[in-house]
């Protein structure tokens, strides 16, 4: 893959704004109340986690099981832009959840913080907002946001989502090609209520996110060459963490109407800065983050069925380093339900099934079955680590009457790893069903 300098791009960029003169999305603009939006998230989420073998719950030292279950709703409003050569908006947030089980004999699934006497809260909420401001095709967003680049991306995975404080500049000045950049010094967790400095935030397994603190910078460039083909380079600065950089091609070739072939290559080099090379970020006697990690799946196609296989390998000084830019920062075929499969040196390997019921005469309903195998991991001298991980997903998304868009998805994962990766990753069941209700109010 050629890469192409910044400077290159946005030459590219002033190029393009005078050569396609056309009706730009700010052009196009109906007003500020006109053009919003007003949407409310409704999410139940039960989790177990029943660790086998023994193991304890590394969140509370307690015996090896965990569960709870919790309500949530996220309000997000988004305004319109004012109309003009540019145009200004506001976007604002408001988030709570409440507990409907589970005890602090049993808690560590990451859907509560835990009070000063490390019970689960009973109740948790956060409110946020944003400036925008457009310029023809080009955004420039400050205060609490979503993010979702492949170098730093708010997670989604429980009851509420995490929440970045800082400014981010999006442009789509050129047809199929989008520029991004930003800089974020704060990262909410999900549990937290507070606004948290980068470095400051780790997930319930304290897996993540150790350590120091300071900002974030990002940039990122996507290209769609055709509609089957696009392409993509990010990268970030986590000061006093280390630089990462990322690259993806993405490839589907169709055979016909009712089979296609797809191959995703997803890539990451992450390189410690001078103080993250002397810190054992992971907690094994490991110094240093630097790590290669790249994945590679191919997927065919056949009318409701799609069988996938992929491969990825880490390599480096240490595993896949990430958390303090986001828990959901790993864009890779084999980070999955429990395991990412990205330990040192660590080589997995995938084959995963999908059925879509619609063709069936059943739309909406899915399954998704997957097993993912790793090996040759190296420990801290434990000797050869290996792990592997099954899952079973069903959802169902209700098409059309008042509770159009309503889902429901059951998933379950079986992970087990040898006596040499243990200590890293114990056994375990994990269980859970979610129940989501979006509603768009405006």
């Amino acid at each position: 893959m050629r890469v192409m300098k910044w400077s290159m791009i946005a030459l590219a960029v002033a190029a393009g704004t005078s050569q396609f003169a056309m009706a730009s999305s700010q052009d196009e603009s109906k007003g500020f109340l006109e053009d919003s939006s007003l949407k409310l998230k409704t999410r139940f989420e039960y989790m177990n986690r029943d660790y086998k073998n023994g193991a304890s719950n590394p969140s509370s030292g307690t015996a090896g099981y965990r569960q709870d279950s919790g309500l949530s709703q996220l309000l997000t409003y988004e305004s319109g832009f004012t109309q003009g050569i540019v145009g200004f908006g506001l976007d604002a947030m408001a988030m709570g959840s409440v507990k409907t089980d589970g005890g602090s004999g049993k808690r560590g699934n990451g859907l509560f913080a835990n009070d000063s006497e490390g019970n689960p809260e009973k109740s948790q909420g956060k409110v946020g907002g944003a400036v925008k401001l457009r310029l023809s095709d080009t955004t420039l967003k400050y205060g609490q946001q979503f993010v979702a680049s492949p170098v730093f991306a708010t997670d989604d995975s429980r009851l509420l989502p995490e929440v970045a404080t800082g400014t981010l500049l999006t442009s789509k000045e050129i047809k199929g090609l989008e520029l991004s950049a930003g800089r974020f010094t704060a990262l909410s967790k999900q549990t937290g209520m507070a606004r948290d400095s980068i470095g400051g935030v780790s997930d319930e397994d304290g897996n993540h996110g150790k350590g120091l603190s300071g900002g974030i910078n990002i940039f990122g460039a996507s290209y769609a060459f055709t509609d089957n083909f696009t392409a993509a380079l990010a990268a970030s600065d986590a000061e006093e963490y280390f630089k990462k950089y990322y690259a993806n091609l993405n490839l589907t070739l169709p055979i016909n109407d009712e089979q296609s072939l797809n191959f995703d290559l997803n890539a990451y080099k992450t390189k410690g800065d001078k103080r993250g090379d002397t810190i054992d970020f992971l907690g094994d006697g490991v110094l240093g983050v630097d790590n290669n990690l790249w994945s590679l799946a191919a997927a065919y196609s056949l009318g409701a069925h799609k069988f996938t296989l992929a491969y990825q390998q880490s390599s480096g000084d240490n595993a896949y380093y990430y958390g303090v830019d986001g828990n959901s920062t790993i864009f890779v075929s084999n980070s999955i339900q429990i395991s990412d499969f990205v330990g040192r040196e660590e080589k997995s390997y995938q084959a995963r099934y999908d059925l879509n019921m619609a063709t069936y005469g059943v739309p909406g309903l899915s399954f998704m079955t997957r097993y993912v195998m790793g090996d040759n991991i190296k420990t801290n001298g434990l000797g050869e680590g290996k792990e592997n991980e099954w899952n079973l997903e069903s959802k169902y998304v209700v098409q059309e009457g008042p509770a159009k868009d309503l889902s429901f998805r059951a998933r379950f994962a079986n992970y087990r790893s040898n006596g040499a990766y243990s200590a890293y990753s114990a056994d375990n069941y994990d269980t859970r069903l979610i129940i989501e209700y979006p509603l768009s109010i405006l």
